[in-house]
């Protein structure tokens, strides 16, 4: 049975990398480098079909006759090709948000990642570019219906980012190639994309309608979904208001040790923010102190021997601007079935040529040298960047954890690795109180996640709370705000994972080195927390 199962999941991962070309790209699969995802009415129906049959062959498995690993791998692509079916049943979401239709990341992959010759990227580019035309045409029909008008505006924004991307990157690959000539496709490519801005501009100015929450039920149902774990939403939220009234207690006591204040309270702590706040980047300094910011990392966690570094190539570099408008912050990391070796982005997001200057100053006292120093752990080392790393590096008897991560594990690693360092004392008592005022703001981001969703807070309502609560600046409120609205249940990952992984960490067996236990949680691909443990063997 085992080698049946084993059958079975390359099948199905084959399958789903080759009908979804943003898998296959963050998988590192190039088979369909030439392709757009196809939102049509038939392809949505066929994807569906080859899911539930996919979803029934899983389940015919016996996992009792599984190994350990092999029944790690059957629940994981199980609840892979479960929740994908939930999306196109039920949450349909390439129907209502605009931001589905982006062919910006899979244009972009194509030029930023020399995995090939430059004329073999430019002939899988000049494919995609051809299909931008037809694939805006059928984002027209699915979007039908009502639009929420905040995902409008942020892909009005995005597809603006796409054009001057074709329009400025594209000739420099096609340069490369001697006798290449994709003028016709880029600019047939813009003018789509120029169109369609404009139909969505007009969307945002007539009636848009539909409400960006989700709604109780499905948010419920999208929450399992994204998080493969058994804690319930009335759980998550009772733990993540009790945690925030923990973690204000220890900033006020971190605040009180930075000014020699004995009984600091919430003006102490937004007086030891103000100081470090001070200093701080730009727009011109941020990329390069964020550079610099790396290297110590990279240096303190070689001193503390707190986990394996590995030597893979690392690119700090501003965010592209088609990806600009949900997050400051990415790490797009090189996929688990390339072969090339290329390099992980660390992308950061300047702030927008719009903003006016006071929010431009609110933005860069949130994000100052020492915040930034936390969020390069978080983003870099030894966060995403190295703990994918790792996982890239995992080698089962099936694909399925090239195609299947958690990003509970994931956003739970990161965080967890904030504390780690903070702990050790990366950057002083400084950036320590900027990873606790980051622990506030993941542990707000699960309650906003919620009640915003499924209990009709209100925007006044969340800003209050990020910023008397959770010490927040003002731009950096208003931009979550958005981004709860933008996404739904992403959010909760960072808190859940945090609390799972770091009760894994905190298992470690006696007589096991702090570098050996954080070597062995990273050796598994990126698997949810609960299955971590079954593999540790700490269930």
């Amino acid at each position: 049975m085992s080698g049946t199962f084993v059958e079975r999941a390359g099948r199905i991962v084959d399958a789903v990398l080759q009908s979804d070309p943003h898998a296959a790209y963050f998988a590192g699969d190039h088979r369909v480098d030439d392709q757009l995802p196809d939102w049509s009415l038939a392809a949505v129906r066929d994807q569906t079909a080859m899911l539930r049959e996919a979803s029934h062959a899983l389940a015919e498995v016996d996992e009792l006759e599984l190994t350990p690993e092999d029944r790690v791998d059957h629940a994981m692509l199980q609840h892979e090709v479960d929740g994908r079916l939930f999306l196109l049943e039920d949450v349909r979401e390439h129907e209502w948000n605009p931001l589905v239709h982006n062919p910006g990341p899979l244009l972009y992959g194509l030029l930023a990642r020399p995995f090939a010759p430059a004329d073999e990227r430019l002939d899988k580019l000049a494919a995609r570019l051809d299909l931008v035309p037809d694939a805006l045409a059928t984002a027209r029909v699915a979007l039908d219906g009502d639009c929420p008008r905040v995902h409008v505006e942020t892909a009005i924004a995005q597809f603006g980012g796409v054009a001057a991307l074709i329009r400025d990157e594209v000739p420099a690959l096609a340069a490369q190639v001697p006798g290449a000539n994709v003028t016709k496709v880029s600019d047939a490519a813009i003018a789509a994309i120029t169109e369609f801005v404009a139909w969505l501009t007009n969307r945002r100015d007539g009636t848009t309608t539909r409400t960006a929450r989700l709604g109780r039920r499905q948010w419920d149902a999208k929450l399992w979904h994204t998080l493969d774990t058994d804690l319930s939403a009335a759980d998550l939220l009772d733990r993540a208001e009790r945690q925030l009234e923990q973690t204000i207690d220890e900033i006020r006591s971190v605040a009180g040790e930075l000014l020699g204040v004995a009984h600091p309270d919430d003006d102490t702590v937004r007086t030891a923010l103000d100081r470090a706040a001070a200093e701080h980047p730009d727009d011109d300094t941020v990329v390069a102190r964020a550079v610099a910011a790396l290297a110590d990392a990279k240096d303190f966690v070689v001193k503390h021997d707190l986990v394996t570094p590995v030597h893979d190539s690392l690119v700090v570099q501003p965010m592209p601007e088609f990806a600009r408008g949900v997050a400051v912050a990415y790490c797009d990391p090189v996929g688990p079935l390339e072969t090339s070796d290329i390099p992980t982005f660390f992308a950061i997001s300047p702030t927008p040529a719009d903003w006016p200057a006071e929010r431009v100053a609110s933005f860069y006292r949130e994000y100052n040298d020492h915040m930034l120093r936390n969020l390069t752990v978080h983003e870099a080392m030894p966060g995403h960047y190295l703990q994918l790393a790792h996982a890239r590096r995992f080698r089962g008897s099936t694909p399925a954890r090239a195609l299947c991560w958690s990003g509970t594990f994931v956003e739970g690693w990161a965080v967890y690795t904030e504390e780690l360092m903070a702990r050790y004392g990366f950057g002083g008592l400084r950036v320590r109180l900027q990873q606790l005022k980051m622990r506030l703001r993941m542990t707000i981001n699960a309650i906003l996640d919620q009640r915003v969703h499924c209990e009709g807070m209100t925007e006044a309502e969340a800003m209050d709370l990020m910023l008397r609560r959770g010490f927040q600046e003002e731009g950096e409120a208003a931009g979550k705000w958005r981004r709860t609205l933008l996404s739904s249940t992403q959010l909760s990952t960072y808190f859940v994972g945090y609390t799972e992984v770091s009760a894994i960490a905190a298992a470690r067996p006696a007589g096991t080195t702090e570098r050996a236990w954080h070597d062995a949680m990273l050796a598994h691909g990126s698997p949810a927390p609960r299955h971590l443990r079954t593999l540790l063997g700490i269930d």
